[in-house]
């Protein structure tokens, strides 16, 4: 049984014609023989961009970093067997991150499965409940109602990857040999399906109650955790907090700490000052996004059972600790700009203002005793990029250590600097595809932020620097292991394990793998050396990594330092 390379031809052009249609530009895909049919008419097209990587899990990263800062889906493409399964971490952090993915999977023909056909597992819901739809194409036949069906299927497919909650859809489409498809111009027509996606506006009954309860609850706050779907929200969130007189307590991938608005009620020190005395009674917390990345914040909200607890959220739950009173399903924005309108003004409220007491306390003393540490540190990392970069600059955070430093460090500031991370799933694993990926985007110069073993983790990832002319400058942060267990229980608990368990230093060297990538490598040995690095770094693209050597131990005590610098500053003021 065979299918006429015609035939082949006819059902994946429409079916790629479908998903350009819907709004798919780009293509991160793997070499592979199964999956020949779409990577030969994904190659044909000129409207459509294919990025070619040799690592699946690299190639899907990329792409969920490029759709993370193009906002707009991007699909990906494997051929069968362990090949698609190397998607797998991607699609869990594009599910649970709502980054939208389509991605597709060639596949053994029927006949073939479970019988022992070599590179053939069960592609079947591979992905699980990861993947917000799976469907299992049957073999191109040319017949004009399949080219009608594989046109609706690309519409609805990239429809929901896009529709809230954002995430990854799984198509698996098996071949039958020959693999080619005929060369030949497509002649019918088939009609795309539009679909169009409506904004989840709030109902005037709960816009009326949202209102009654700030209009009832001076002492309240806004909370704004990981949010960068819509460019729109923050100057939405912070029109009204004016309105409210509310405090914004805003993370650092928020999208709200930094561009040319108001942010004279943006909150950004609050990781550092919530650890100490101050810690006021709410009355009502509103909280956009994921959940915070700050720990001391999380403990503050789960403490204020008396306060009534809005969590605002398009679609889906994000209330692991169970304490919401109310969640709103809602478009963020559309829900900021009703109640704005719809509150009375309270303008300067003693309740903000306290708030900003602290805040301004709290950053000079995090900014005089980072002016005093002459030793490497890896918070005042952040506190140097974030004077240095330019505008419209993006900076890509790796977990463990770097995005909490980034939530701590990072002051808000009039440029417009963007700040991404895989915060979904919180791995260290694809952080340097995905903001190569991002890089991809062509939006602003993109620095990566990261410790040693996530670099370790995606090396392969490198390839696209060379591969693909893409710009990344790296900061490596070096500590020999896994700098964030240094400040968990577990190192006073079992020193005499420690390093073999958690701590697991590796004593690479990783100038090698950078300059064997064709980029350049450069060990810094003080602040001096890292301002230079960085300003040439931006200025000669391509692959730059600058190295900062730390050590764990020494770390704990910085940030410990810095902690004790900020009570101590907010203590005579009669603030904590």
């Amino acid at each position: 049984m065979t299918t006429s390379a015609q035939a082949l031809h006819d059902v994946v052009a429409t079916f790629v014609e479908g998903l350009v249609a819907s709004g798919i530009r780009h293509v991160s895909a793997c070499p592979g023989s199964r999956s020949t049919p779409l990577a030969i008419e994904f190659a044909r097209r000129r409207d459509i961009k294919l990025w070619m990587h040799l690592d699946e899990r690299s190639a899907a990263y990329f792409g969920l970093g490029l759709a993370k800062a193009l906002r707009q889906p991007v699909a990906l493409l494997a051929t069968s067997g362990t090949a698609a399964a190397n998607f797998f971490p991607a699609v869990v952090e594009a599910n649970l991150a709502r980054v939208p993915l389509v991605v597709l999977t060639g596949d053994r023909p029927h006949e073939l499965r479970d019988n022992g056909a070599a590179q053939t597992i069960d592609q079947l819901r591979l992905f699980g409940s990861h993947a917000k739809w799976f469907f299992d194409l049957p073999e191109p036949d040319g017949s004009p109602e399949q080219s009608q069906f594989a046109a609706t299927l690309a519409a609805r497919a990239v429809a929901t990857a896009q529709a809230a909650p954002a995430g990854a859809v799984h198509l698996n489409w098996p071949f039958r040999e020959p693999l080619i498809p005929a060369p030949t111009p497509h002649v019918e027509t088939i009609s795309p399906v539009a679909v169009h996606h409506a904004r989840l506006a709030p109902s005037v009954e709960t816009v009326a109650n949202l209102t009654d309860a700030m209009e009832r609850s001076p002492r309240g706050i806004i909370v704004v955790g990981p949010e960068d779907a819509d460019p729109n929200f923050a100057d939405a969130v912070t029109c009204l907090a004016a309105r409210a007189g509310y405090p914004v307590l805003a993370d650092a991938l928020s999208g709200v700490r930094c561009g040319d608005r108001d942010r004279s009620l943006v909150v950004d020190t609050y990781d550092a000052f919530l650890r100490g005395d101050f810690g006021p009674e709410l009355e009502l917390v509103m909280r956009f996004g994921a959940v915070p990345t700050s720990k001391p914040l999380q403990q503050y909200l789960e403490a204020q059972r008396q306060a009534r607890r809005i969590v605002v959220d398009p679609a889906g739950w994000r209330d692991p600790s169970n304490a919401a009173t109310d969640v709103v399903h809602a478009d963020p924005s559309l829900l900021c700009e009703a109640l704005a309108g719809s509150l009375t003004e309270h303008g300067e409220t003693e309740w903000a203002a306290q708030w900003q007491r602290v805040n301004t306390a709290a950053r000079r003393a995090i900014d005089a005793h980072l002016s005093e540490t002459h030793e490497l540190f890896e918070g005042k990392v952040i506190s140097l990029l974030g004077e240095l970069l330019p505008d419209d600059a993006v900076v890509f955070a790796g977990n463990s250590m770097p995005i909490r430093d980034l939530d701590t460090f990072l002051a808000r500031s009039e440029k417009r600097l963007r700040c991404l991370s895989n915060r979904g799933a919180n791995g260290i694993d694809g952080v340097v595809s995905s903001a190569f990926g991002a890089s991809a985007a062509g939006h602003g110069r993109v620095v990566l932020v990261i410790g040693d073993l996530s670099f370790y983790h995606d090396l392969n990832g490198l390839l696209a620097a060379r591969r693909h002319g893409l710009d990344l400058l790296v900061v490596l942060i070096n500590n020999d292991g896994g700098g964030i267990f240094s400040f968990l229980p577990q190192a006073e608990a079992v020193p005499e394990h420690f390093e073999l368990l958690f701590g697991t230093p590796h004593g690479l060297n990783f100038r090698p793998f950078v300059e064997g990538h064709g980029g350049r490598f450069q060990r810094i040995g003080n602040w001096s050396q890292f301002t230079d690095a960085v300003t040439r770094g931006l200025q000669a693209g391509g692959l730059q990594v600058i190295e900062v050597p730390t050590e764990r131990t020494r770390n704990v005590a910085q940030h410990r330092a810095v902690w004790r610098a900020v009570a101590e500053a907010l203590q005579p003021a009669g603030i904590a």
